[in-house]
């Protein structure tokens, strides 16, 4: 952006409004998406380019926290500015301060209440895994590589059974507080030697996806029996289902709110 523009946007200013955006990004090169003192995150990406396209220092908060590795198609993200510029304008500010493993898809003004955790109906996770024998050069950082086939069968019926209300005590990281979530979708799919292991819920507690993925391989390797899995289920001991999936298979690929729509591109549940 020229520096004539810059004047300009800044001469734009008026009262403060709330802007959400929808974000992609590669998480290959960070440490994740909330802000951190020891390495590059999402976070610091996209307030530096906030404050390259309004002169502004604005805190951005994020509606799920990714860690370090672990990609997004539709990670969604609030912030306050005074400065007056439409949606369209704000996406192709952003994307031209940004790198480019990380994009903005869409923006919207929204309530001054609004927050994109909490206001957030649910939550789709995507796991993807390659089975190929041969190691992906492509998309090494992009996916879990097995190196063989799997039981199918054994790892969609084991998925199933985790759905409903339970105690996920056993299948995330040490957390305080209660560990009772509602999954409404743990599906295993396959796309030619690609497996992926879909998760959707109200919110998940940390590294949830990774610490069921990780038990579920196990069930499809023959290391695991379903009812295994089932019985750290239902004894909930914090933190004894493992190992977690690398991070670089999971994206997080869309959050849901009532009221808010993006347009072209929201929660298009593409496969990745």
């Amino acid at each position: 952006m020229s520096g004539d523009a810059h004047a300009a946007c800044a001469r734009e200013r008026g009262g403060e409004r709330r802007i959400a955006v929808l974000m992609e990004y590669d998480g290959t090169a960070y440490r994740g998406s909330q802000y951190q003192e020891n390495g590059p995150t999402i976070q610091a990406e996209l307030e530096g380019a906030l404050k390259g396209l309004t002169g502004e220092d604005r805190r951005i908060a994020f509606a799920g926290r990714t860690d370090a590795g672990v990609h997004a198609l539709g990670q969604v993200a609030a912030f306050d500015t005074r400065v007056r510029l439409d949606a369209a304008a704000f996406v192709r500010g952003l994307d031209h301060f940004l790198p480019p493993d990380i994009a903005v898809l869409a923006a919207r003004e929204v309530d001054s209440r609004f927050d994109p955790r909490r206001d957030a109906r649910s939550r789709l996770y995507r796991y993807r895994i390659a089975m190929r024998p041969v190691r992906p050069a492509l998309d090494r950082e992009r996916a879990w590589h097995v190196g063989r086939q799997l039981d199918v069968a054994a790892m969609a019926r084991a998925a199933r059974r985790l759905e409903g209300r339970h105690d996920f005590a056993a299948f995330a990281a040490p957390y305080e507080g209660r560990a009772e979530r509602t999954l409404r979708r743990c599906e295993v799919t396959t796309a030619g030697s690609d497996l992926g292991v879909v998760m959707e819920a109200e919110a998940f507690l940390p590294h949830q996806v990774r610490r069921t993925v990780g038990p579920l391989v196990a069930v499809g390797s023959g290391r695991l029996h379903e009812d295994e899995l089932v019985r750290l289920l239902d004894e909930a001991r914090p933190s004894s289902a493992g190992p977690a999936a690398p991070a670089c298979g999971l994206y997080l690929v869309s959050i849901t709110y009532d009221g808010l729509a993006f347009g072209a591109g929201e929660g298009d549940g593409r496969d990745v």
